[in-house]
């Protein structure tokens, strides 16, 4: 399968979505909140239709799900798209700028191509398989560092090792880090594919959350998937990192 269309097609589309962003940001936005709590402006809703609409008229035959609409009546098609308009609405509604576009191409249940568009900061990172993977058309790659000891962690919530499962690698990571910084969504995602941080640790994760990471990390020579080595988009929760730290976090997962 010939991605490279796809692949331009993609970042640009990434990319005039942001711009729509920037319409409402740092502009007095208010916020409704869904029943779990998690809020959505104005803002969410144009950006999901404005993608939504370029990708019908674009590729009519495919599917679709996004964070504000939810799935379509193709959702058994083989090519899917993942749309999450504003990851990281919190940030946005209260103007900081760690806000990104997130929107993933998926075959075959693997995400095969995908941006994520900072529009606030105007970075872009964006992949797909065998094209490599990009930051503001630069070639991005994961840091070489092994240590935790020298390691950066992100993370998006000081909660997201409190629970049963994830507590023990959690707190081994807290206390054997060089830096646990809380840049949160997927600014954190962008610090690690950049070499600008090690990993990253989300213990709640939906598939419009991630959605363009896959090949994001593949091509810049990581990791994105479970915190039991398992590659992918769709178990619930996110490790991030680069291929050096793998086994060492997930054998502190497992142990």
């Amino acid at each position: 399968m010939n991605l490279k269309p796809y692949f331009d097609f993609t970042k640009e589309l990434a990319y005039q979505a942001g711009k729509i962003s920037l319409d409402y940001y740092q502009k007095g936005i208010t916020a409704e909140y869904k029943l779990d709590n998690s809020p959505v402006t104005a803002a969410d809703r144009a950006v999901e239709e404005f993608i939504r609409q370029r990708l019908e008229k674009s590729y009519p035959s495919h599917a679709i799900v996004g964070e504000e609409y939810g799935a379509g009546d193709k959702a058994s098609e083989s090519i899917r798209w993942i749309i999450d308009p504003i990851d990281g609405t919190k940030s946005f509604m209260r103007g900081v700028p760690l806000y990104a576009v997130l929107i993933g191409m998926e075959v075959d249940g693997v995400v095969r191509v995908g941006a994520a568009y900072f529009p606030a900061l105007d970075e872009m990172l964006y992949a797909a398989d065998g094209e490599g993977c990009w930051w503001n058309e630069r070639r991005a790659r994961v840091s070489a560092i092994d240590r935790l000891e020298e390691s950066f962690i992100c993370f998006t919530s000081m909660r997201s090792g409190l629970d049963e499962q994830h507590s023990q690698l959690w707190s081994e990571v807290v206390k054997r880090a060089y830096a646990m910084r809380g840049w949160s969504d997927a600014y954190g995602y962008l610090a690690v594919a950049t070499g600008r941080a090690e990993a990253v640790l989300d213990t709640v994760m939906k598939v419009w959350d991630c959605g363009p990471f896959p090949p994001i990390f593949r091509e810049a020579g990581g990791y994105f998937g479970s915190w039991s080595g398992e590659e992918g988009h769709q178990h619930g929760e996110a490790l991030a990192c680069n291929s050096l730290l793998l086994p060492k976090l997930v054998s502190m997962y497992k142990s």
